[in-house]
């Protein structure tokens, strides 16, 4: 710790920096040494901060998380956003679902919910959108609180490998999905949740559920897109159809199929979606409101089936290059976990080839290589 002082200090007298809080116009770009419990009264500016322990990636992760509290983070996202909104080329909205297509592709929102509550956003971050398959993980969570690992027998936890709304491998694996993130799997999820209820009563439990990881009650379901996914989910209803003829369905399948397109037709801005999964943060409790929403082992593997399964096809692809757990939905939005540092929620409507957001994926990338969130290391 005393390397770590003299480094600091250096670094700070090498570039002139010796201040007092008084003596600058915005404190945000201070850190007080005594505030990192290093013990020391000294402040110095954070870039300097950063640039003295940077050189150590076990000492820049632990203490880079305390000064996310400052003008950094919001310097970061205010980058990210900028970037984001040069870009030329951002993808296609989904055009298969009326109602998405036609969402404005050249909007970017993007937040970061801290455990102890803070928020920190740029973009449009506090547009609404349709979080489609994001929806998947609230619905895995509320079935396993139901039935444990009852699930397990219902739906697999391997990574597909195929298109999300691939009927392939049901026809392979007697009509069990390969994980519950793929349509196929998220329908069947729907059934084991329903338990003999009606839909009205099934969606009236996911929407609370999710109001109340956000704290928020004002979120609510886009009956448009809601309309325009019945209206063409022909796909869907095959795969649902293929399932129920291996004896797999508890309830009539097109009560399972209404309250599928309508749980992923909730709409939420960045900022409830962000909050909504803060308890994938910190071991199934939502720090910021201190409730605890799953057991600390459910937590860690829900965040594992998102790493390994939550961009469908493109799972791998986005653990190269972002490094963590993550659910995407076609609306453009996606959701990713920094496991006891951060929730972090981005939208784009532009897509790529697979069905993930172009930007939103581009800009996550941006946000694990400056943070050295990955959970592969920095």
């Amino acid at each position: 710790m005393v390397l770590l002082i003299d480094s600091i200090l250096t670094a700070q007298k090498n570039c002139k920096d010796v201040v007092s809080v008084s003596e600058v116009n915005d404190p945000r770009r201070l850190i007080g040494l005594d505030s990192l419990g290093i013990g020391h009264s000294q402040y110095c500016f954070v870039n300097v901060f950063i640039n003295a322990v940077k050189s150590s990636a076990v000492i820049f992760n632990k203490y880079y998380f305390v000064l996310t509290g400052t003008q950094i983070m919001q310097d970061i996202l205010d980058n990210i956003a900028a970037t984001m909104s040069a870009r030329t080329d951002r993808g296609e909205v989904a055009s298969y679902i009326p109602q998405l297509a036609c969402v404005d592709p050249n909007q970017f929102g993007i937040t970061v919910a801290l455990p102890d509550g803070r928020i920190f956003s740029a973009g449009c971050a506090n547009e609404l959108f349709s979080i489609q398959s994001i929806s998947k993980v609230f619905t895995l969570t509320l079935a396993l609180g139901k039935l444990g690992d009852a699930v397990w027998k219902r739906v697999g936890r391997e990574p597909s490998g195929d298109p999300f709304n691939s009927i392939v491998q049901l026809e392979h694996e007697s009509g069990k999905p390969r994980n519950p993130f793929i349509n196929a799997g998220a329908i069947t999820i729907v059934d084991t949740i329903m338990m003999g209820h009606q839909p009205k009563e099934t969606l009236a439990e996911i929407l609370q559920f999710v109001r109340f990881i956000a704290n928020d009650d004002s979120i609510g379901i886009d009956e448009n897109v809601a309309r325009s996914e019945l209206s063409t989910g022909d796909r869907n209803a095959s795969l649902a159809h293929f399932m129920a003829s291996f004896g797999h369905f508890q309830n009539p399948v097109d009560q399972v199929l209404g309250t599928y397109f309508h749980h992923c037709s909730i709409s939420m801005s960045c900022q409830q979606l962000a909050k909504a999964g803060l308890f994938l943060v910190s071991d199934g409790t939502n720090a910021s409101t201190g409730e605890r929403v799953v057991s600390e082992q459910r937590a860690r593997r829900i965040n594992s089936l998102m790493l390994m399964c939550g961009h469908y096809d493109g799972s791998g692809e986005f653990a190269f290059r972002v490094g963590l757990p993550g659910k995407s939905g076609v609306g453009g939005g996606i959701l990713a976990i920094a496991p006891s540092k951060a929730s972090i929620a981005v939208w784009s409507p532009g897509l790529d080839k697979i069905g993930n957001s172009k930007l939103g994926t581009e800009a996550l990338e941006m946000l694990a290589k400056q943070t050295g969130w990955s959970v592969f290391g920095q």
